[in-house]
Parts: C-alpha cells; structure tokens; sequence
C-alpha cells in the first residue's frame, strides 16, 4: 500500500539537479522558425534564461557558425547571462562538439534541460545522444520552433518516444519555485512572471493591484 509524505517526485526539477543548454537561438534560424511566432519564442527565451539566472541554474550557451552565417544570440539570453561565454559550433548537433562535452562534464549534473532553433535538428541531434549516453533530457516545447508545425511536432514525438520529458517556460519557472512561501526567490518569481507569464502575469498585476494578494499568504 502507498503511503503519502510531503515530499517532491523525484522527476521533478529543482536547481540543483540539472543543467540548462540553450542552442541556436539565433536570427538565421528564427527567420524560417514558423510553428511559433518570433514574439513568443523571444519571450519565452527571455523567461526560461531568467528561470535559470534566478534560481543559480548553471547553463550553458551556444551557437553555430555566429560569425560567419547565423547572427548573434538573442539578447533575451545574452542580456540575463552578461559575460558569460558562448560556445561557437560547426556541428549541427551540439553533442558532437568538443567543447559541449567538457561543459557538460564539468557541471557534472545528469539531468539537462534542452531549448532552442530548430527543434528536429538541433534539439533532437542532443537529446537523442544524451539519452543514449544515461543522461535525462527535459524539453521546453514552447521555448523551440521549426519550420513548420509539423516538423516541430514529430520532433518532439520523436525525443518524447525516446524518453525525453516535455514541458513549457512557465511551467519551468514555477517548478524551480514550487512553493510561495520560499520567500528568497519569491519576489523575482513573480517578477518575471509579471513580464513574461501572459494572461497569467496579467492576474498577478491584478491581483497585487486591487488586493494587495499574496500568493503566500
């Protein structure tokens, strides 16, 4: 028989037990990018990059070809991991880079969170070679795009068959916090959800506003 504690699932995330890898969030491929609308991938960069500054999530930055073809990284990320080192790649696949592989054992944590351009290519050549090598992979569905709708779905069916975990920003976000009295992270918590939560940001300005409301309270 079960018995019920007061615990956290061990699937769940927290910051200490994973590592966030940001790939390809850049103009060249934002500019083909069509199951998600450029405004919403750049906000939902921006929230999961704050996520993670936030609660001392190490991650990890990189692109492909940024000099020569593909433009810089989005300054969402940029800006919130200010003089942080980007990883410049010729592979298509992260995983097959050299220098991925060094940061990622120097982190030292088997549990990653994989976002970014474009989602059957550059999220799935790392998810599929991390799984393969004992690593769990989370992937943040909305903070990824493709060429087409299509294209970003059968990826995703593709990694989630795999064994990866799928889930949202906001969802990140909330579940690095899980609980509204942890009043250390409480305020940039709702901060960035105020400025990147949508509809639900909108109910806590409201919220704050008319009532005064406190969610730990």
């Amino acid at each position: 028989m079960a018995t019920a504690k007061a615990v956290p699932g061990k699937g769940l995330l927290d910051p200490k037990n994973h590592a966030l890898v940001l790939i390809d969030f850049q103009s060249q491929m934002a500019f083909a990018t069509k199951s998600i609308d450029a405004v919403s991938l750049r906000n939902n960069a921006a929230l999961i990059s704050k996520a993670a500054k936030e609660f001392g999530v190490p991650a990890i930055l990189t692109t492909v070809a940024e000099k020569s073809f593909s433009g810089p990284m989005f300054e969402e990320i940029t800006s919130v991991f200010e003089g942080q080192k980007l990883i410049d790649r010729t592979s298509m696949n992260t995983w097959e880079d050299k220098n991925i592989e060094v940061e990622v054992n120097r982190i030292g944590r088997s549990r990653l969170v994989f976002a970014g351009l474009w989602t059957s290519v550059c999220i799935v050549g790392p998810t599929l070679s991390a799984l393969d090598q004992g690593f769990e992979v989370y992937v943040i569905c909305d903070a990824c795009g493709d060429v087409s709708e299509e294209a970003h779905e059968r990826a995703i069916e593709r990694m989630v068959q795999a064994g990866a975990r799928p889930m949202t920003s906001l969802q990140y976000l909330l579940e690095l916090q899980r609980d509204w009295a942890r009043t250390d992270t409480y305020n940039e918590t709702v901060k960035t959800s105020v400025a990147h939560g949508g509809a639900y940001g909108l109910g806590l300005i409201y919220a704050k506003t008319m009532f005064n409301a406190s969610e730990g309270h």
